[in-house]
């Protein structure tokens, strides 16, 4: 007689939930190291061993039954539970230390200058830092948290703590060629320059230009970066007209490196502090405090 409450075997069900999420058999395969056909076998045996199809054919691709959706989202979960407690299990000696992830232009510009201020106002955290480059992880894997540039929609399964409204405008050096007369020009003269510009932030010129009344059509992008953080030296080095959060530029105009004639606009965009839902850390809260304050 067949125990209703026996599981099917473990990979049967990794298999399952591979192939459910990302529909396709081919990237569950690749997902899991395994071959189509090892993937293929452990879905019929599901299937046999649960007596219903879980999914049926979408185009070239496959999608769950609604028997599928039910096994799907409690795998989803059963496995998201495993992946956090293994994950807790493997690194017990930075149980102390508080992961943080962010891009390294962040983290050059504006996290590391603040480090010390950090350390006086909150001597009870620890962090650990970590750059990250592209985007992050559905369950940011070996962060307790993401700080951000980014707006709606979010990553699913991601709990956002927003801490400021993003800020952007450009700035260019007093040594750039031209850069008195060009300060004292209305906004629309920047469509007259060959405009700095990033891989990692190419909405960042068209917003702008939309959000001060001006064709982003009209825009010249001259030379072009992978990281916001060069874009800013290569502004500070005077070879052009950059664009850039306010915060990671507040400095340098304080100290003359940079200026900004046409000051900042509001974007739909925020700073957000990201960690994955169901991880409740109580210094979760207290380092998004400190943040907004930082960024009032």
């Amino acid at each position: 007689m067949k125990d209703d409450h026996a599981l099917p075997s473990l990979n049967a069900l990794r298999a399952f939930e591979a192939a459910a999420r990302l529909r396709s058999v081919s990237l569950a395969a690749a997902e899991l190291h395994v071959t189509h056909g090892a993937v293929s076998r452990q879905l019929r045996m599901l299937e046999e061993e649960l007596g219903l199809p879980l999914f049926e054919r979408d185009g070239r691709g496959i999608r769950p039954t609604s028997a599928g959706n039910r096994l799907l989202e409690a795998t989803s979960s059963a496995f998201s539970q495993l992946r956090d407690c293994v994950a807790s299990l493997r690194r017990p000696q930075r149980s102390e230390a508080f992961v943080l992830g962010c891009p390294g232009s962040l983290l050059a510009r504006w996290v590391i200058p603040r480090l010390q201020d950090l350390q006086r106002d909150l001597p009870g955290l620890t962090l650990h830092l970590a750059a990250q480059e592209g985007d992050f992880t559905p369950r940011l894997e070996g962060m307790d948290a993401a700080l951000l540039l980014g707006q709606a929609p979010w990553p699913t399964g991601w709990q956002v703590h927003s801490l400021a409204t993003e800020r952007i405008g450009p700035v260019f050096s007093p040594s750039l060629a031209g850069a008195h007369a060009l300060a004292r020009q209305p906004a629309e003269a920047v469509l007259q320059h060959a405009l700095l510009h990033t891989r990692s932030r190419p909405q960042a010129w068209p917003t702008w230009a939309t959000l001060n009344g001006l064709d982003p059509t009209q825009l010249q992008l001259g030379t072009g970066f992978e990281h916001l953080y060069y874009l800013l030296e290569a502004a500070v080095a005077g070879l052009g007209v950059g664009i850039a959060p306010e915060p990671l530029v507040a400095d340098d105009l304080v100290n003359g490196r940079l200026v900004a004639p046409w000051g900042f606009v509001d974007t739909e965009g925020c700073w957000a502090l990201c960690t994955a839902s169901g991880r409740n850390d109580p210094r979760m809260l207290q380092l998004a405090d400190w943040l907004r304050r930082q960024l009032a």
